[in-house]
Parts: C-alpha cells; sequence; structure tokens
C-alpha cells in the first residue's frame, strides 16, 4: 500500500512539474469560451488576457459577488459597469444584467480596453483594473510604482495566468 501511495505520489509530483495542457485545463477551465474569444476579438485584447481576469475575479463563476458589490464573472461595479453602458450606447442598465455572463464580458473587455489605451502598457491596466484608475494616476503623478502589495499581487498573478490559458488552450483560446 506504501509503495502503491508514494507511486502515485510521484507521479502526481511528476504531472505538476510538467504541466501538461491537459492537466492545466483540469485546474484552469475555460467557461463561456465563445463569449471569451468573442469579445477579446471585438476590443482587440489577447483572449488569454481576457480569461485569466475572468479566472483572478471569479474563478468563471457568474454568479460571484465580492463584499465591495462587485458583481458577475469581470466583478464590475454597479457605478462602473452603468458608466460603460453609457459609453457603448446603453440606454437601459440595470445592476441583475450583471450577472449574464455576455453583459458581463462585453462591458469587462470594454473596461479592460479603455485601460489599456489609457495607459499604454499591460500591468498598469491591470493595476487600474484592481485599484482602480484614481489610485493608478495618484501613484503615477508621484512618480510611484504600484502601492497596494494586493494589487502588484493581482497583477502577477494575472500575468502568470495569461501564460497557464495561453499554454493550456493555444489556438483553440484564439480560433
Amino acid at each position: 500500500m506504501a509503495v502503491l501511495a508514494g507511486g502515485v505520489l510521484l507521479a502526481l509530483v511528476v504531472v505538476q512539474g510538467a504541466k501538461p495542457g491537459w492537466w492545466e485545463r483540469l485546474w484552469y477551465p475555460l467557461r463561456y469560451d465563445q463569449i471569451v474569444r468573442g469579445h477579446a476579438r471585438n476590443y482587440e485584447l489577447d483572449p488569454a488576457l481576457l480569461a485569466a481576469v475572468i479566472y483572478q475575479e471569479s474563478k468563471f463563476k457568474a454568479d460571484a459577488r465580492s463584499s465591495s458589490g462587485a458583481i458577475g464573472l469581470m466583478q464590475l461595479l454597479p457605478g462602473t459597469a452603468e458608466g460603460i453602458a453609457v459609453h457603448t450606447g446603453g440606454t437601459a442598465f440595470r445592476v441583475e444584467d450583471l450577472y449574464n455572463p455576455e453583459i458581463n464580458v462585453r462591458y469587462g473587455a470594454w473596461y479592460l480596453r479603455h485601460l489599456l489605451d489609457k495607459y499604454g502598457d499591460e500591468r498598469t491596466a491591470l493595476a487600474a483594473y484592481n485599484a482602480g484608475q484614481d489610485n493608478v494616476d495618484r501613484w503615477r503623478r508621484a512618480g510611484r510604482a504600484i502601492q497596494f502589495a494586493e494589487t502588484r499581487a493581482y497583477v502577477e498573478r494575472v500575468e502568470e495566468l495569461k501564460k497557464i490559458y495561453r499554454d493550456a488552450y493555444g489556438n483553440e483560446l484564439s480560433g
């Protein structure tokens, strides 16, 4: 029994170290893949980046709600989402819409594109997605890097997840 347990443990260690695509897919699922691919294409985003943000924000749970009131797959605050709705031609924004994966990812992808365009680099855009534009603008005016440890960890994790999604799903993600 001990030999069998040792063999299973060794196999798990080897697989975890090798990180084959099927293993990564097991731990990092890609749900709503058509929605993710479609909005990534529409907003000229790396689909692996969009998937990484969604995973980090909600683990692909459409009904996620944070203690700060952020809702859905991309954890959008209702006020932010309402502003996005106005910018994208929406006229009848409802908070409940944020639980709809199609709408949530559309708004989140638009917002991520907006932040990438505003800041010109992915890490700063991700910091703004997590900590808010006002904080990032203040840090930049003061010539400082990201001031919140939580936001630094968020940016690092999303970048790591982007690589995982790209490696695990490859052409299937961008297809």
